[in-house]
């Protein structure tokens, strides 16, 4: 499993296509008049300087399994990136003709890690002059019916040592079983890592707060939407109320993107993704969630 794990940074992508959606049509609209990027400068000047001994991380599910306007959303997302520039991305539902175009626009900043070949899977981003790599792994969630993993990456901030995860539980409803046992798969690595070692967790987890509470979760590591006083503003990452990506039936509000830590202290959470693209979408049917933290 661990030959699925490929570091960017020293092995560029091949070229190939994903369905009708191809890196030609992706790598065509950075030559596009980008309304979004302006969009993205106006509001950068709003966004405070990153503090140096803050960790930033950006996670969210990308929803790269829609097709519909891949290659606007493709670039809304890079806008993002550049415009918040995180220290740490990790990134659920990515595909390959967005590992190509991504990489083509910030491989020069940021070492990638790519966490499996399906159709879709997980992947970590590392700026390079905050973060130095030391390893990486992928751990497979062996009943998982959806080829559902979890990504490790070690790494150096500053001096400290910090171990990233990021995963994409099981989906749908009738899936708790396997979900709760994902989650408790989670929390088990974050507590057996060193006593010294920063561990922060982000990605989509499809959880319900029902599960949740059937974890005994130990009290070194904490949900960081909890620890920051639960913001209404930030409690639903997937809103069908208000994002129009996806057509449904029935509209739900629900805390599937979460971020877990220990040894860390929380400062700011903010969503992010919440602007529709000149195509009158936006670059996620999920918001992404992006903080900041002090390692202790």
């Amino acid at each position: 499993m661990d030959g699925l794990l490929r570091t960017w940074s020293s092995r560029p992508p091949a070229e190939s296509s994903c369905g009708e959606v191809t890196v030609a049509a992706l790598c065509e609209c950075v030559s596009a008049g980008n309304v979004e990027e302006a969009a993205a400068v106006h509001r950068k000047e709003k966004t405070s300087v990153q503090e140096d001994d803050k960790l930033s991380l950006l996670t969210w599910n990308i929803d790269g399994l829609d097709g519909e306007e891949q290659p606007e959303r493709a670039r809304g997302l890079c806008s993002y990136i550049q415009e918040y520039s995180p220290d740490v991305v990790l990134l659920q539902e990515m595909i390959q003709p967005y590992v190509r175009f991504i990489h083509k626009r910030l491989a020069t900043d940021y070492t990638f890690i790519e966490g499996g070949e399906g159709s879709y899977f997980t992947a970590m981003l590392l700026k390079k002059t905050r973060l130095t790599l030391l390893d990486s792994k992928i751990f497979p969630f062996r009943n998982s019916r959806m080829g559902r993993n979890l990504l490790f990456a070690w790494a150096m901030f500053r001096g400290q040592k910090v171990c990233l995860m990021t995963s994409h539980f099981e989906s749908c409803k009738a899936n708790s079983e396997e979900r709760v046992r994902q989650f408790k798969a989670v929390i088990k690595r974050m507590s057996m890592a060193p006593d010294d070692v920063t561990v922060l967790f982000g990605g989509d987890t499809n959880l319900r707060d029902y599960e949740v509470a059937t974890v005994e979760i130990p009290e070194s590591i904490c949900d960081l939407w909890e620890r920051l006083g639960e913001p209404e503003k930030c409690r639903y990452t997937w809103d069908t109320w208000a994002n129009t990506n996806k057509e449904m039936r029935f509209k739900a509000r629900c805390r599937f993107d979460r971020v877990y830590l220990r040894r860390a202290e929380p400062h700011s959470m903010t969503l992010v993704g919440l602007e529709k693209l000149r195509c009158g979408r936006f670059t996620s049917d999920h918001w992404g969630i992006y903080c900041t933290f002090s390692l202790k």
